[in-house]
């Protein structure tokens, strides 16, 4: 070990289930920091993503139907994101805002569409709006006057702080992000609605696992069990939820600018979450032959979900047709009689064109024993359907296809921090780049004998995220784990699939829910 750890930091360690060596590791590094990819082409719809026509789309659909009809299916919801991020813009105008005229004309003087001035002007618009007037009056205001005063601090009081709702400090999940005629919904009540109509699996049982901070935990059940019988009923279907938490074992630790392992005021080691590839945990626990992957926020209203079903439904059908073919050449290779030249051949061309796997350009001279070897090492993987979305300026990872390092191509999902951006050759493929990811996942986590993968066998342990955050005004450094769709998944067999813009509606801020896909229209 190269740092001095006390025997106090040893038991830590050992609590968290985390050894000095990996620690040694992380803090390395810190040290060197993680290698840049190398993007040979961006993927396109004319190379590496894949349209379907009309016909190919309800095949799938009927494909995923008959399917889920006998098995089961697992939808896993990153939740354990907190709102604070939300509302971060109406928390800096709270913290500035004195009710001063002078206040009000230069805080309130953006009006675009992502302004506070604009969240103020629609407010009665918010699913939230009948709490937030409850909670103002349970302190003794009443909302007219209070607008008509412009105290807006009296609102943002009422609606972020323990004064009233306390959405600054809630989950995201338990924010109330849409109106129906008879209900308001959360986001985690919407996915739940969306579950019994494509995560249906046998035994007319939705399977929903959310993952969650501890705090939140009990909030979470609470409301589930709030929503249970109302939505078993409505849906005609019986719900699985569990939730889990990102396991201590995969926090990591902090170091200050130096390189040197953090400590708080008592002393003690300072860990930080190791960002969403940590979730490969609880990804690794499910136990399903096929699972569903979409972020909490990502949910729309009700009356524009037709085409959310139908999509997920069919990348579900075509991960569940292509994993059969897989399946059905890798049984085919454990014949102890070698398959033809023609078989391989075969096998060959189902691996470049429809499992996204190029081969090094020496493979042109393997023997057919190498070429079945190499087949077998690409197909016995687990497998990704991603659906990819044309850029139109909104957050996600890229579609590009990167060299690995046996030489050969394949597709991966590349967030911008792992490009270097000094390079004019890898900008120039990184700004031909037409698509991009809405975290829109359908993994298959099982080999063609029935046994479930170790999901940690397929991650690049040479991709990860350092940056610099603030710690009490104390610059310090922090690091990621390879991401759940980038590094943790890279070894996975990946296929991209043209889906539209309209399957994704995430609402990342507060001013998110006035867009026409979260409003009640009737």
């Amino acid at each position: 070990m190269d740092n001095n750890f006390s025997e106090k930091d040893l038991q830590i360690m050992k609590e968290r289930n985390i050894s000095p060596s990996l620690l040694d590791k992380q803090i390395q590094n810190y040290k060197t920091g993680f290698p840049f990819v190398a993007l040979s082409n961006p993927a396109t719809v004319k190379n590496g993503i894949t349209q379907l026509s009309t016909k190919k789309m309800d095949e799938m659909v009927s494909v995923f139907e008959d399917f889920a009809a006998e098995n089961k299916i697992i939808k896993i919801v990153p939740a354990s994101g907190a709102a604070s991020r939300m509302f971060k813009n109406l928390m800096e105008f709270r913290n500035a805002y004195r009710g001063t005229a002078d206040d009000q004309l230069e805080l309130l003087k953006d009006k675009g569409p992502d302004s506070v001035y604009y969240f103020f002007e629609h407010l009665e618009d918010f699913a939230f709006f009948n709490d937030l007037i409850a909670a103002l009056e349970n302190r003794g205001h009443d909302y007219e006057t209070t607008m008509k005063e412009v105290r807006y601090e009296r609102i943002l009081n009422s609606l972020l702080t323990n004064k009233g709702l306390a959405y600054g400090s809630k989950p995201k999940a338990l924010i109330p992000f849409h109106k129906y005629s008879n209900e308001i919904r959360t986001s985690f009540a919407e996915h739940l609605a969306e579950g019994a109509k494509y995560a249906r699996s046998a035994g007319n049982t939705c399977h929903i696992q959310f993952t969650v901070s501890p705090q939140h935990l009990d909030m979470m059940k609470e409301h589930f069990l709030e929503l249970k019988e109302l939505y078993e009923e409505r849906n005609n279907i019986r719900y699985e939820v569990n939730f889990s938490i990102q396991a201590p074992e995969t926090d990591i630790i902090a170091v200050d600018m130096d390189n040197k392992a953090l400590r708080d005021e008592n002393g003690e080691l300072v860990f930080r979450p190791g960002g969403h590839g940590a979730l490969l945990k609880n990804l690794d626990d499910l136990d399903a032959p096929l699972i569903i992957i979409k972020n909490i926020d990502n949910v729309c209203h009700e009356r524009v979900n037709n085409d959310t079903y139908y999509y997920k439904m069919l990348l579900s059908g075509y991960l569940v047709h292509i994993q059969e073919q897989v399946h059905s050449y890798l049984k085919g290779l454990d014949h102890p009689t070698l398959p033809s030249t023609k078989v391989v051949s075969h096998m060959w061309s189902f691996m470049e064109k429809k499992l996204n796997v190029i081969p090094p350009e020496e493979s042109s001279s393997w023997n057919k024993e190498r070429k079945i070897s190499f087949i077998k090492e690409k197909f016995n993987r687990p497998i990704r359907v991603c659906g990819m979305v044309e850029n139109e300026g909104e957050p996600g990872g890229g579609p590009f296809w990167v060299k690995n390092s046996d030489g050969s191509l394949t597709l991966q999902i590349i967030e911008s921090s792992q490009i270097d951006l000094k390079d004019e050759e890898q900008v120039a493929i990184l700004n031909n780049s037409t698509h991009f990811n809405p975290v829109d996942l359908i993994c298959g986590i099982y080999d063609y004998q029935g046994n479930k993968f170790d999901l940690q066998d397929f991650v690049d342990r040479n991709t990860g995220f350092i940056s610099t955050k603030s710690l009490e005004g104390q610059e310090i450094k922090s690091q990621e784990l390879p991401g759940l769709w980038n590094g943790s998944m890279s070894n996975w067999i990946t296929i991209f699939i043209e889906v539209p813009l309209l399957t994704f509606n995430p609402v990342k801020m507060v001013n998110d829910l006035l867009r026409s896909q979260h409003i009640d229209m009737s």
